[in-house]
């Protein structure tokens, strides 16, 4: 079993499937065709729009849960484009209940407290390893 807060990509000579496990999870990403892969799941900048989209609505629905605000749907949006070796992520929320002005308010600062939100705003360090192993015949 991975360790929580691991996240494993495998990859074989397949251009460009991998395998994705964390912890009792497994998904697959890909690239588009025009990209050499496959299409035979999302791309890694898929899954950071898609980290980012998730973790809003869970933490929204945390929190409309605690408050017992009359939510029926939370749907966010995540789209994101490069400007000036700078990415822009762009997130529209749409709440389905309701909400008076104070809560929808209220929505929107939790909605840039989720923990990914607060991930992408501040500085992130990256420190890699490289391990070699000669392959197996």
């Amino acid at each position: 079993m991975i360790p929580e807060k691991t996240a494993v990509a495998t990859i074989g000579t397949d251009s460009y499937y991998t395998a994705l496990e964390s912890t009792v999870h497994t998904l697959h990403a890909d690239e588009p065709v025009e990209n050499g892969g496959t299409d035979r799941g999302p791309t890694p900048h898929d899954f950071l729009r898609m980290s980012l989209a998730s973790c809003t609505a869970i933490t929204l629905r945390m929190y409309a849960n605690r408050k017992s605000f009359a939510v029926q749907q939370i749907q966010v949006k995540v789209r994101s484009e490069q400007v000036d070796n700078k990415t822009i992520f762009y997130r529209d929320v749409v709440i389905t209940g309701n909400l008076d002005e104070a809560q929808r308010k209220r929505m929107l600062q939790i909605a840039n407290a989720c923990p990914v939100h607060k991930t992408l705003t501040n500085p992130i360090e990256i420190q890699t390893d490289l391990s070699a192993t000669a392959p197996r015949e």
